[in-house]
Protein backbone atom coordinates (compact mmCIF):
# COMPACT_ATOMS: atom_id res chain seq x y z
CA UNK A 1 0.00 0.00 0.00
CA UNK A 2 3.02 2.48 0.83
CA UNK A 3 4.27 1.85 -2.72
CA UNK A 4 1.17 2.17 -4.36
CA UNK A 5 0.33 5.63 -2.42
CA UNK A 6 3.39 7.21 -3.92
CA UNK A 7 3.42 5.22 -7.26
CA UNK A 8 0.25 5.81 -8.54
CA UNK A 9 0.36 9.82 -8.33
CA UNK A 10 4.07 9.19 -9.88
CA UNK A 11 3.31 7.03 -12.79
CA UNK A 12 0.04 8.83 -13.25
CA UNK A 13 2.40 12.16 -13.47
CA UNK A 14 4.72 10.43 -16.01
CA UNK A 15 1.81 9.25 -18.21
CA UNK A 16 0.25 12.81 -18.29
CA UNK A 17 3.51 14.14 -20.26
CA UNK A 18 2.84 12.12 -23.08
CA UNK A 19 -1.25 12.41 -23.09
CA UNK A 20 -2.00 14.58 -25.80
CA UNK A 21 -5.90 15.02 -26.05
CA UNK A 22 -6.68 17.65 -22.99
CA UNK A 23 -9.79 15.31 -21.68
CA UNK A 24 -8.25 11.99 -21.06
CA UNK A 25 -5.24 14.06 -18.96
CA UNK A 26 -7.83 15.93 -17.35
CA UNK A 27 -9.58 12.17 -16.49
CA UNK A 28 -5.77 10.79 -15.70
CA UNK A 29 -5.13 13.48 -12.91
CA UNK A 30 -8.99 13.01 -11.40
CA UNK A 31 -9.22 9.69 -11.62
CA UNK A 32 -5.13 9.69 -9.78
CA UNK A 33 -6.71 11.84 -7.21
CA UNK A 34 -9.58 9.72 -6.25
CA UNK A 35 -7.35 6.56 -6.55
CA UNK A 36 -4.81 8.49 -3.58
CA UNK A 37 -7.71 9.58 -2.27
CA UNK A 38 -9.53 5.94 -1.81
CA UNK A 39 -5.76 4.51 -0.90
CA UNK A 40 -5.20 6.63 1.95
CA UNK A 41 -9.44 6.39 3.65
CA UNK A 42 -8.46 2.93 3.43
CA UNK A 43 -5.39 3.62 5.76
CA UNK A 44 -7.61 4.49 8.41
CA UNK A 45 -8.93 1.03 8.63
CA UNK A 46 -5.84 -1.13 7.93
CA UNK A 47 -2.57 0.37 8.94
CA UNK A 48 -0.38 -0.72 5.94
CA UNK A 49 3.17 -2.19 6.83
CA UNK A 50 6.64 -0.36 7.39
CA UNK A 51 8.58 -1.00 4.19
CA UNK A 52 12.67 -0.49 3.31
CA UNK A 53 13.45 -1.38 7.01
CA UNK A 54 11.23 1.22 8.84
CA UNK A 55 12.52 3.96 6.50
CA UNK A 56 8.84 4.54 5.25
CA UNK A 57 5.93 4.24 7.56
CA UNK A 58 2.50 5.68 8.32
CA UNK A 59 2.29 6.39 12.18
CA UNK A 60 -0.24 8.93 13.42
CA UNK A 61 1.38 12.27 12.61
CA UNK A 62 2.03 10.89 8.80
CA UNK A 63 -1.60 9.50 8.30
CA UNK A 64 -2.62 13.27 9.72
CA UNK A 65 -0.67 15.11 7.36
CA UNK A 66 -1.03 12.16 4.14
CA UNK A 67 -5.05 12.60 4.93
CA UNK A 68 -4.56 16.67 4.50
CA UNK A 69 -2.65 16.41 1.71
CA UNK A 70 -4.83 13.75 -0.33
CA UNK A 71 -8.10 15.78 0.26
CA UNK A 72 -6.67 19.01 -0.64
CA UNK A 73 -4.98 17.14 -3.77
CA UNK A 74 -8.59 15.96 -4.97
CA UNK A 75 -10.63 19.26 -4.06
CA UNK A 76 -7.37 20.95 -6.36
CA UNK A 77 -7.58 18.48 -9.08
CA UNK A 78 -11.01 19.11 -9.31
CA UNK A 79 -11.25 22.72 -9.53
CA UNK A 80 -8.31 22.16 -12.32
CA UNK A 81 -10.95 20.71 -14.13
CA UNK A 82 -12.60 23.67 -14.54
CA UNK A 83 -9.89 26.21 -14.51
CA UNK A 84 -7.98 24.26 -18.02
CA UNK A 85 -10.56 24.28 -19.19
CA UNK A 86 -11.27 28.19 -18.95
CA UNK A 87 -7.58 28.51 -19.74
CA UNK A 88 -7.82 26.66 -23.22
CA UNK A 89 -10.80 29.23 -24.00
CA UNK A 90 -9.67 32.46 -22.87
CA UNK A 91 -9.45 35.06 -25.40
CA UNK A 92 -6.63 36.83 -23.42
CA UNK A 93 -4.23 36.85 -20.53
CA UNK A 94 -5.38 38.04 -17.51
CA UNK A 95 -3.90 37.41 -13.74
CA UNK A 96 -4.87 33.98 -13.32
CA UNK A 97 -5.23 32.59 -16.85
CA UNK A 98 -2.91 31.66 -19.58
CA UNK A 99 -3.48 31.56 -23.18
CA UNK A 100 -1.06 27.79 -23.73
CA UNK A 101 -0.81 25.20 -26.23
CA UNK A 102 -0.66 21.50 -25.25
CA UNK A 103 2.91 21.32 -23.77
CA UNK A 104 2.54 23.62 -20.96
CA UNK A 105 -1.09 22.09 -19.80
CA UNK A 106 1.00 18.84 -20.30
CA UNK A 107 3.67 20.14 -17.93
CA UNK A 108 1.42 21.79 -15.42
CA UNK A 109 -0.57 18.28 -14.97
CA UNK A 110 2.57 16.18 -15.13
CA UNK A 111 4.11 18.10 -12.30
CA UNK A 112 0.91 18.36 -10.62
CA UNK A 113 0.70 14.98 -9.95
CA UNK A 114 4.47 14.72 -9.07
CA UNK A 115 4.13 17.18 -6.70
CA UNK A 116 1.40 14.49 -5.01
CA UNK A 117 3.69 11.79 -4.95
CA UNK A 118 6.65 14.04 -3.42
CA UNK A 119 4.50 15.13 -0.32
CA UNK A 120 3.32 11.50 -0.13
CA UNK A 121 6.84 10.58 0.34
CA UNK A 122 7.72 13.65 2.76
CA UNK A 123 4.85 12.35 4.97
CA UNK A 124 5.75 8.70 5.01
CA UNK A 125 9.48 9.33 5.45
CA UNK A 126 10.66 8.09 8.56
CA UNK A 127 14.39 8.27 7.76
CA UNK A 128 15.68 11.89 8.21
CA UNK A 129 17.97 11.31 5.13
CA UNK A 130 15.06 10.04 3.18
CA UNK A 131 12.66 12.70 4.52
CA UNK A 132 15.32 15.43 3.15
CA UNK A 133 15.12 13.86 -0.33
CA UNK A 134 11.23 13.89 -0.04
CA UNK A 135 11.18 17.95 0.84
CA UNK A 136 13.75 18.67 -1.86
CA UNK A 137 11.64 16.77 -4.37
CA UNK A 138 8.83 18.91 -3.36
CA UNK A 139 10.61 22.31 -4.37
CA UNK A 140 11.52 20.85 -7.82
CA UNK A 141 8.17 19.12 -8.67
CA UNK A 142 6.69 22.53 -7.72
CA UNK A 143 8.41 25.13 -9.44
CA UNK A 144 6.92 24.86 -13.36
CA UNK A 145 3.17 24.96 -11.31
CA UNK A 146 4.47 28.68 -9.95
CA UNK A 147 5.86 29.67 -12.97
CA UNK A 148 2.50 28.59 -14.96
CA UNK A 149 1.53 31.73 -16.25
CA UNK A 150 5.05 32.65 -18.22
CA UNK A 151 5.68 36.04 -17.29
CA UNK A 152 7.71 38.36 -15.15
CA UNK A 153 6.36 38.22 -12.02
CA UNK A 154 6.04 34.70 -12.20
CA UNK A 155 9.29 33.77 -13.35
CA UNK A 156 11.18 36.22 -10.38
CA UNK A 157 8.90 34.27 -7.91
CA UNK A 158 9.80 30.82 -9.65
CA UNK A 159 13.59 31.65 -9.05
CA UNK A 160 12.95 33.41 -5.72
CA UNK A 161 11.68 29.91 -4.07
CA UNK A 162 14.07 27.94 -5.88
CA UNK A 163 16.81 29.47 -4.84
CA UNK A 164 15.93 30.91 -1.44
CA UNK A 165 14.53 26.97 -0.57
CA UNK A 166 17.11 24.81 -2.16
CA UNK A 167 19.54 27.20 0.24
CA UNK A 168 17.53 26.78 3.22
CA UNK A 169 17.30 22.65 2.24
CA UNK A 170 20.85 22.80 1.55
CA UNK A 171 21.39 24.05 5.45
CA UNK A 172 18.85 20.97 6.58
CA UNK A 173 21.30 18.43 4.86
CA UNK A 174 24.28 20.28 7.18
CA UNK A 175 21.75 18.97 10.22
CA UNK A 176 21.01 15.92 9.10
CA UNK A 177 25.31 15.45 8.79
CA UNK A 178 25.63 17.04 12.10
CA UNK A 179 22.45 14.26 13.31
CA UNK A 180 24.90 11.49 12.19
CA UNK A 181 27.50 12.83 14.05
CA UNK A 182 25.72 13.07 17.26
CA UNK A 183 24.60 9.04 16.87
CA UNK A 184 28.27 8.63 16.06
CA UNK A 185 28.67 6.45 19.32
CA UNK A 186 25.79 4.10 18.53
CA UNK A 187 27.28 2.73 15.26
CA UNK A 188 24.00 0.41 14.15
CA UNK A 189 21.31 3.08 15.19
CA UNK A 190 19.54 3.66 11.79
CA UNK A 191 18.89 7.63 11.65
CA UNK A 192 14.81 7.40 11.97
CA UNK A 193 12.05 9.06 14.26
CA UNK A 194 11.40 5.82 15.69
CA UNK A 195 15.34 4.97 16.47
CA UNK A 196 16.29 7.98 17.36
CA UNK A 197 13.53 9.03 20.15
CA UNK A 198 14.25 5.38 21.48
CA UNK A 199 17.40 6.11 21.57
CA UNK A 200 17.53 9.52 22.30
CA UNK A 201 20.04 9.07 25.92
CA UNK A 202 22.98 7.98 23.67
CA UNK A 203 23.20 10.45 21.31
CA UNK A 204 25.41 13.77 21.74
CA UNK A 205 23.45 16.54 23.32
CA UNK A 206 25.90 19.72 21.86
CA UNK A 207 25.85 18.08 18.21
CA UNK A 208 21.99 17.51 18.73
CA UNK A 209 21.84 21.26 19.57
CA UNK A 210 23.26 22.31 16.46
CA UNK A 211 21.38 20.06 14.58
CA UNK A 212 18.11 21.55 15.87
CA UNK A 213 19.24 24.81 14.71
CA UNK A 214 20.44 24.03 11.47
CA UNK A 215 16.86 21.94 10.85
CA UNK A 216 15.55 25.20 11.95
CA UNK A 217 16.52 26.86 9.84
CA UNK A 218 16.57 24.84 6.75
CA UNK A 219 12.62 23.39 7.48
CA UNK A 220 11.83 26.89 8.55
CA UNK A 221 12.54 28.28 5.01
CA UNK A 222 10.42 25.89 3.60
CA UNK A 223 8.11 26.46 6.30
CA UNK A 224 7.96 29.97 6.13
CA UNK A 225 8.79 30.94 9.36
CA UNK A 226 9.82 35.16 9.84
CA UNK A 227 12.59 35.94 8.55
CA UNK A 228 13.15 33.30 6.32
CA UNK A 229 9.46 33.57 4.91
CA UNK A 230 10.49 35.72 1.86
CA UNK A 231 10.05 33.23 -1.02
CA UNK A 232 6.29 32.56 0.55
CA UNK A 233 4.73 35.66 -0.14
CA UNK A 234 5.40 36.09 -4.19
CA UNK A 235 5.31 32.30 -4.74
CA UNK A 236 1.50 32.16 -3.59
CA UNK A 237 0.54 35.36 -4.77
CA UNK A 238 2.10 34.91 -8.54
CA UNK A 239 1.20 30.93 -8.74
CA UNK A 240 -2.16 29.94 -10.18
CA UNK A 241 -4.85 29.60 -7.59
CA UNK A 242 -5.35 26.21 -7.18
CA UNK A 243 -1.12 25.54 -7.39
CA UNK A 244 -1.59 28.49 -4.09
CA UNK A 245 -3.79 26.00 -2.62
CA UNK A 246 -1.57 23.41 -2.40
CA UNK A 247 1.69 25.30 -1.91
CA UNK A 248 0.18 26.63 1.33
CA UNK A 249 -2.47 24.16 2.53
CA UNK A 250 -0.33 21.19 2.14
CA UNK A 251 3.61 21.59 1.03
CA UNK A 252 3.89 24.16 4.07
CA UNK A 253 2.43 20.58 6.59
CA UNK A 254 5.79 18.73 4.33
CA UNK A 255 8.53 20.92 6.35
CA UNK A 256 5.99 21.46 9.94
CA UNK A 257 6.43 17.70 10.07
CA UNK A 258 9.98 17.53 9.58
CA UNK A 259 10.39 20.25 12.45
CA UNK A 260 8.36 18.04 14.50
CA UNK A 261 10.18 14.71 14.02
CA UNK A 262 13.61 16.33 14.95
CA UNK A 263 11.77 18.33 17.77
CA UNK A 264 10.62 14.97 19.28
CA UNK A 265 14.35 13.51 19.44
CA UNK A 266 15.50 16.72 21.60
CA UNK A 267 12.57 16.26 23.53
CA UNK A 268 13.20 12.46 24.35
CA UNK A 269 17.30 13.32 24.63
CA UNK A 270 15.74 16.23 27.42
CA UNK A 271 16.51 19.26 25.20
CA UNK A 272 12.72 20.09 24.56
CA UNK A 273 13.20 23.51 26.20
CA UNK A 274 15.71 24.23 24.09
CA UNK A 275 14.22 23.64 20.79
CA UNK A 276 10.54 24.36 22.57
CA UNK A 277 11.87 27.95 23.49
CA UNK A 278 13.23 28.27 20.04
CA UNK A 279 10.39 27.46 18.00
CA UNK A 280 8.00 29.41 20.27
CA UNK A 281 9.72 32.66 19.79
CA UNK A 282 10.26 32.16 15.85
CA UNK A 283 6.46 31.34 15.71
CA UNK A 284 5.54 34.67 17.73
CA UNK A 285 8.15 36.60 15.37
CA UNK A 286 6.32 35.11 12.43
CA UNK A 287 2.66 35.24 13.69
CA UNK A 288 4.40 39.92 14.33
CA UNK A 289 6.00 39.82 10.88
CA UNK A 290 2.51 38.57 9.21
CA UNK A 291 0.63 41.08 10.91
CA UNK A 292 2.53 44.26 10.18
CA UNK A 293 1.88 42.97 6.15
CA UNK A 294 -1.22 42.20 6.13
CA UNK A 295 -2.71 45.65 7.60
CA UNK A 296 -3.21 47.73 4.93
CA UNK A 297 -2.28 45.11 2.10
CA UNK A 298 -2.97 45.89 -1.91
CA UNK A 299 -3.01 42.51 -3.17
CA UNK A 300 -5.42 39.90 -1.94
CA UNK A 301 -3.65 37.12 -3.03
CA UNK A 302 -0.37 38.37 -1.41
CA UNK A 303 -2.67 39.04 1.80
CA UNK A 304 -3.59 35.63 1.94
CA UNK A 305 0.17 34.53 1.56
CA UNK A 306 1.34 36.26 4.81
CA UNK A 307 -1.83 34.29 6.13
CA UNK A 308 -0.16 31.22 5.94
CA UNK A 309 3.14 33.29 7.63
CA UNK A 310 1.00 33.43 10.42
CA UNK A 311 -0.60 30.44 11.05
CA UNK A 312 2.95 28.76 10.28
CA UNK A 313 4.13 30.97 13.16
CA UNK A 314 0.89 29.57 15.03
CA UNK A 315 1.86 26.15 14.44
CA UNK A 316 5.78 26.48 15.52
CA UNK A 317 4.67 28.54 18.76
CA UNK A 318 2.25 25.28 19.83
CA UNK A 319 4.89 23.19 18.93
CA UNK A 320 7.19 25.15 21.63
CA UNK A 321 4.82 24.81 24.30
CA UNK A 322 4.81 21.06 24.96
CA UNK A 323 1.39 21.00 26.23
CA UNK A 324 -0.21 22.59 22.99
CA UNK A 325 1.15 19.85 20.70
CA UNK A 326 -2.14 18.23 19.87
CA UNK A 327 -3.55 21.62 19.38
CA UNK A 328 -0.76 22.67 16.69
CA UNK A 329 -1.79 19.12 14.73
CA UNK A 330 -5.32 20.01 15.12
CA UNK A 331 -5.01 23.17 13.37
CA UNK A 332 -2.40 22.29 10.73
CA UNK A 333 -5.63 20.27 9.93
CA UNK A 334 -8.19 23.41 9.89
CA UNK A 335 -5.32 26.11 8.43
CA UNK A 336 -5.20 23.50 5.48
CA UNK A 337 -8.73 23.36 4.76
CA UNK A 338 -9.42 26.81 5.37
CA UNK A 339 -6.76 28.40 3.44
CA UNK A 340 -6.96 26.21 0.33
CA UNK A 341 -10.73 27.25 -0.08
CA UNK A 342 -9.67 31.11 0.04
CA UNK A 343 -7.12 30.30 -2.61
CA UNK A 344 -9.88 28.49 -4.41
CA UNK A 345 -12.21 31.58 -3.99
CA UNK A 346 -9.18 33.98 -5.05
CA UNK A 347 -8.73 32.31 -8.12
CA UNK A 348 -12.58 32.88 -9.01
CA UNK A 349 -12.22 35.77 -7.98
CA UNK A 350 -9.59 36.73 -9.92
CA UNK A 351 -10.91 35.05 -13.53
CA UNK A 352 -13.98 37.31 -12.79
CA UNK A 353 -12.19 40.97 -12.29
CA UNK A 354 -8.99 39.86 -13.86
CA UNK A 355 -7.70 41.79 -11.11
CA UNK A 356 -5.73 41.09 -7.92
CA UNK A 357 -6.10 44.23 -6.51
CA UNK A 358 -8.02 45.05 -3.63
CA UNK A 359 -8.77 48.43 -4.62
CA UNK A 360 -10.61 47.31 -7.72
CA UNK A 361 -12.62 44.56 -6.13
CA UNK A 362 -15.68 45.76 -4.40
CA UNK A 363 -19.69 44.13 -3.82
CA UNK A 364 -18.23 40.78 -4.27
CA UNK A 365 -21.63 39.87 -2.13
CA UNK A 366 -24.12 41.45 -4.86
CA UNK A 367 -21.55 40.87 -8.16
CA UNK A 368 -20.56 37.00 -7.01
CA UNK A 369 -22.94 35.58 -4.58
CA UNK A 370 -21.20 32.57 -3.85
CA UNK A 371 -17.68 33.15 -4.44
CA UNK A 372 -18.64 36.30 -2.67
CA UNK A 373 -20.10 34.38 0.85
CA UNK A 374 -17.15 31.95 0.68
CA UNK A 375 -14.46 35.08 0.87
CA UNK A 376 -16.69 36.41 3.64
CA UNK A 377 -17.12 33.12 5.41
CA UNK A 378 -13.00 32.07 5.29
CA UNK A 379 -12.30 35.65 6.37
CA UNK A 380 -14.13 34.79 9.40
CA UNK A 381 -12.55 31.43 9.66
CA UNK A 382 -9.19 32.11 8.60
CA UNK A 383 -9.23 34.86 11.14
CA UNK A 384 -10.06 31.82 14.13
CA UNK A 385 -14.06 32.93 14.70
CA UNK A 386 -16.21 30.50 15.74
CA UNK A 387 -17.90 28.25 14.46
CA UNK A 388 -15.51 27.78 12.55
CA UNK A 389 -12.97 24.78 12.80
CA UNK A 390 -9.76 27.53 13.64
CA UNK A 391 -11.35 29.15 16.67
CA UNK A 392 -11.48 25.42 18.31
CA UNK A 393 -7.48 25.03 17.74
CA UNK A 394 -6.72 28.29 18.11
CA UNK A 395 -8.51 28.46 21.59
CA UNK A 396 -6.59 25.08 22.67
CA UNK A 397 -3.43 26.51 21.63
CA UNK A 398 -4.34 29.45 24.03
CA UNK A 399 -5.40 27.38 26.77
CA UNK A 400 -2.04 25.08 26.19
CA UNK A 401 0.01 28.05 27.03
CA UNK A 402 -1.36 28.73 30.14
CA UNK A 403 -0.96 25.25 30.73
CA UNK A 404 3.06 25.44 30.04
CA UNK A 405 2.88 28.42 33.16
CA UNK A 406 3.73 30.79 30.17
CA UNK A 407 0.61 33.69 30.53
CA UNK A 408 2.91 35.87 29.51
CA UNK A 409 3.21 34.20 26.17
CA UNK A 410 -0.29 33.73 25.64
CA UNK A 411 -1.02 37.23 25.85
CA UNK A 412 1.33 37.95 23.29
CA UNK A 413 -0.42 35.10 21.15
CA UNK A 414 -3.78 36.38 21.64
CA UNK A 415 -2.56 40.53 20.80
CA UNK A 416 -1.34 38.93 17.45
CA UNK A 417 -4.36 37.39 16.87
CA UNK A 418 -6.53 40.34 17.10
CA UNK A 419 -3.92 42.57 15.30
CA UNK A 420 -4.43 40.15 12.37
CA UNK A 421 -7.86 39.96 12.72
CA UNK A 422 -8.25 43.82 12.55
CA UNK A 423 -5.98 44.28 9.55
CA UNK A 424 -8.03 41.43 7.33
CA UNK A 425 -11.11 43.01 8.50
CA UNK A 426 -9.77 46.52 6.95
CA UNK A 427 -9.58 44.65 3.86
CA UNK A 428 -11.76 41.55 3.22
CA UNK A 429 -15.17 43.98 3.92
CA UNK A 430 -13.91 46.62 2.02
CA UNK A 431 -14.06 44.03 -0.89
CA UNK A 432 -17.69 42.18 0.12
CA UNK A 433 -19.97 45.12 0.64
CA UNK A 434 -21.36 48.05 -1.55
CA UNK A 435 -21.59 48.04 -5.18
CA UNK A 436 -19.45 46.26 -7.73
CA UNK A 437 -16.65 48.12 -9.07
CA UNK A 438 -16.35 48.85 -12.90
CA UNK A 439 -14.69 45.30 -12.98
CA UNK A 440 -17.26 43.05 -11.58
CA UNK A 441 -20.00 44.68 -13.03
CA UNK A 442 -20.51 42.53 -15.54
CA UNK A 443 -18.88 39.54 -13.66
CA UNK A 444 -20.25 36.44 -16.04
CA UNK A 445 -22.69 33.99 -13.48
CA UNK A 446 -21.19 31.74 -11.84
CA UNK A 447 -22.31 28.57 -13.45
CA UNK A 448 -19.49 26.63 -13.44
CA UNK A 449 -19.43 24.05 -10.45
CA UNK A 450 -16.32 22.30 -11.75
CA UNK A 451 -14.81 25.47 -9.50
CA UNK A 452 -17.44 26.26 -7.13
CA UNK A 453 -18.10 22.92 -5.70
CA UNK A 454 -14.37 22.55 -3.98
CA UNK A 455 -14.39 25.51 -2.24
CA UNK A 456 -17.29 24.97 -0.89
CA UNK A 457 -17.06 21.46 0.37
CA UNK A 458 -13.65 22.71 2.13
CA UNK A 459 -15.87 25.55 4.09
CA UNK A 460 -18.52 22.96 4.93
CA UNK A 461 -15.54 20.91 6.27
CA UNK A 462 -14.10 23.88 8.33
CA UNK A 463 -17.23 24.82 9.50
CA UNK A 464 -17.88 21.33 10.99
CA UNK A 465 -14.88 21.06 12.66
CA UNK A 466 -15.27 23.92 14.40
CA UNK A 467 -19.09 22.35 15.36
CA UNK A 468 -17.91 18.67 15.76
CA UNK A 469 -14.70 16.99 15.84
CA UNK A 470 -14.48 13.28 15.12
CA UNK A 471 -13.53 10.76 17.80
CA UNK A 472 -11.08 9.16 15.07
CA UNK A 473 -9.52 12.44 13.91
CA UNK A 474 -9.29 13.42 18.06
CA UNK A 475 -7.53 10.36 18.72
CA UNK A 476 -5.14 10.96 15.80
CA UNK A 477 -4.44 14.33 16.65
CA UNK A 478 -3.84 13.07 20.45
CA UNK A 479 -1.84 10.24 19.04
CA UNK A 480 0.57 11.85 16.93
CA UNK A 481 1.30 14.20 19.82
CA UNK A 482 2.36 11.36 22.03
CA UNK A 483 4.14 9.97 19.31
CA UNK A 484 6.25 12.64 18.78
CA UNK A 485 6.93 13.14 22.62
CA UNK A 486 5.85 16.91 22.50
CA UNK A 487 2.09 16.65 24.03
Amino acid sequence: MIWALIGVPAFAGLAAFFVKPHGPRRGLLVAAALAHAAMTASTWSVRPKAVLNGYLELDPAGLLFLSVTSVLFLAAAAYAVGYLERAEHAEDEDEDVFMFDNAPEAVFTGCLLMFLATMTMAALSQHFGLLWVAVEATTLASSPLIHFHRNNRSLEATWKYLLICSVGIAVALLGNFFLAVAARSSQDLLMTSRELVLHASALDPEWLKATFLLFLVGYGTKLGLAPLHTWLPDAHSEAPSVVSALLSGALLNCAFLALMRVHAVLCAAGLGGYSGSLLAGFGLFSMAVAAVFIAGQADYKRMLAYSSVEHMGILSFAMGLGPANPAAMLHAVNHSLTKAMLFLTAGNLVSAGRTKSVAETRGLLRALPVSGALWLAGFFAITGCPPFGPFVSELWILKGAFAAGRPALAAVYAALLAAVFIGMAAVTLKMCHGEPSERFKAAPPEKDWWRLAPPVILALAALTLGCWVPPRLLETVKAAGDLLGVR
